[in-house]
Order: structure tokens, then C-alpha cells, then sequence
């Protein structure tokens, strides 16, 4: 299960992932709207459904209230319940979302949730999760309620232009964080087969450090490791082999307990050692993988 990479100084956006991120899963998986019920404001309240397609203007109104979406939230959820998966459904959902950026100007606040990579269910079929939502979000009293949002965008699509030797290139959508040294966060060689990414920390893309804990920092990691590879178009079920770097071994289990639950079987191959790492870090992580 994933841990809040936000540290308790940043109550703000610990508060929002908390709410986005743990309770939503929590309360879908178990069919209780009654958990997040009170974390949506009803005045105002509007959700888009992007439907997956990148015209803007196929995009609907679909949920015009608070209350036409909770019916179709109540309908999707009891769906999902009837599925039989490979996995825990809390696993599943923690491995498929990610939510690191969160922009808060005053009271109000806009949040890019994504999801990556497939569910297997035990029948040998999966589901595909390939989209992001954007959350408006406003600050009343101490607590944060979400106004509104725009659901089932398409991710960017991986394009890429040739960049140095011809069998390499930087896909279009890659990206990091300002402070990083020369070189690419990610490539594909021989383009459209092999990816690998440069080693990952949790590091946002302001150049801090997020988390105190290897729990925390773990989590942060592999989502940014996640994020490199869709920039590729692939997912963390594309990865097979992994290296972990971490500054002290002894919080190897730790590290272990959060890391399990990012990858289904066949899991990658895997090499770890202990390593010195700049600034506050506790771990880097970097992996090969192959797109088919």
C-alpha cells in the first residue's frame, strides 16, 4: 500500500492525497459513498467526462450535480466489486494511481490525478487504466472539498522525435525535475523496444526532496519511475529489471514492503546495494524495460 509522500509541514497537499488517493480507493472498493461524501461541496459541483478521446469538443457534461455523480460512482463501484482480480482491489487501484502534482494558490486548488498500467483479473483478461482526471478542489475551513473535475482524459500520446544516435531517441512527453545534471531521464533504444530510465528519487519537479521516511520516499520513487516509462508508452508491468540504490541497507525490508505491491507476477529481476546519495535521499531506483 502506498504511503502520503506529503510530510506533515505540507498539511495541504497531505491532506488532498489522503483524500484523492487513500479514501477514495477505500471507500469505491468497499461500495460506501457515506467515507467520501462529505469531502465534495454539492453548491457549485460539475464534473466533465472526457471519455478518453482527445477531440476537447466530444467532451460531455455528464455530471451536471453532486447527485447524478454519485449514482454513476455508486454504479462503477458495485461493477467493480463483481470483478474477480489476481490481486487485492486496494493493491490494485494503490498500483494504477498516481497523484504527485498538486498546485494550491490561496484557497483553492487543482490536482493531476493519472493511472498506469493493467489490472489482471483471474480469467486471464485486464484492465486497461490509461487517463488522468483533473480535481478542483476549494479549502473551507480546515478541510478540503472537491468542486469539481474533468475525468477520463486521454494521457499524451508517445510521439518522439530522433534525438543523437539514430537507434536512440528521448520520447516527446519525457521530462524531470530542473535540478537535474546532464543527461536523459529516459530513452528508448532501437525506438519502440527497449526502455530504460536513469535512476528516480523522490524528487518533484521543483528539485525538492519529498518524504523523511524510506516509506515515504519509496512510494514518491516508484511513482516517478512510473511516470518516466509511460512517457515511453509503457507501464511498470513493462519492466524487467530493476536496480535499487539505498543509503542505508538495513531499511531494505521497509523499502521491500512498499515496493511489493508496484509490480504482478512474473516480477522483475532485481539487484539492490547500498549506496551514498545526494542530499536527504534514502533511495534511487532505476529500471530496463521492453515495449511490446
Amino acid at each position: 500500500m502506498k504511503k502520503n509522500p506529503f510530510p506533515a509541514n505540507d498539511p495541504d497537499r497531505r491532506y488532498l492525497w489522503e483524500m484523492l488517493v487513500n479514501r477514495d480507493i477505500k471507500a469505491f472498493v468497499s461500495q460506501d459513498w457515506s467515507m467520501v461524501e462529505n469531502d465534495f461541496m454539492a453548491d457549485g459541483f460539475m464534473g466533465i467526462d472526457a471519455g478518453k478521446n482527445r477531440n476537447v469538443d466530444k467532451w460531455e457534461l455528464k455530471f451536471p450535480d453532486l447527485e447524478s455523480y454519485k449514482d454513476e460512482w455508486l454504479s462503477q463501484a458495485a461493477d467493480f466489486a463483481q470483478l474477480d482480480l489476481e490481486e487485492n482491489k486496494e493493491y490494485a487501484f494503490h498500483r494504477v494511481t498516481i497523484l504527485q502534482d498538486i498546485e494550491i494558490q490561496g484557497d483553492v486548488a487543482l490536482l493531476h490525478k493519472k493511472f498506469f498500467g493493467p489490472i489482471k483479473k483471474k480469467d486471464g483478461g485486464q484492465i486497461e487504466t490509461d487517463w488522468q482526471t483533473l480535481y478542483r478542489c476549494k479549502k473551507v475551513g480546515d478541510t478540503w472539498k472537491i468542486i469539481g473535475f474533468t475525468g477520463y482524459m486521454p494521457l499524451m500520446p508517445k510521439t518522439g522525435d530522433a534525438s543523437g544516435a539514430p537507434n536512440k531517441q528521448l520520447p516527446n512527453n519525457a521530462g524531470q525535475h530542473k535540478t537535474a545534471g546532464p543527461y536523459s531521464p529516459v530513452l528508448e533504444v532501437n525506438p519502440g523496444k527497449l526502455i530504460v530510465i536513469s535512476g528516480q528519487a523522490a524528487i518533484d519537479r521543483a528539485g525538492n526532496v519529498i518524504g523523511d521516511s524510506i516509506e515515504e520516499q519509496a512510494s514518491y520513487t516508484m511513482d516517478n519511475c512510473a511516470l518516466q516509462l509511460a512517457s515511453a508508452g509503457c507501464t511498470l508491468q513493462d519492466v524487467f529489471k530493476v536496480n535499487v540504490y539505498l543509503k542505508d541497507l538495513k531499511e531494505w525490508p521497509r523499502f521491500n514492503e512498499v515496493y511489493k505491491h508496484y509490480f504482478m507476477e512474473p516480477k522483475p529481476v532485481r539487484t539492490a546495494v547500498e549506496s551514498g546519495l545526494l542530499m536527504t535521499l534514502r533511495v534511487e531506483v532505476e529500471m530496463w524495460a521492453v515495449k511490446t
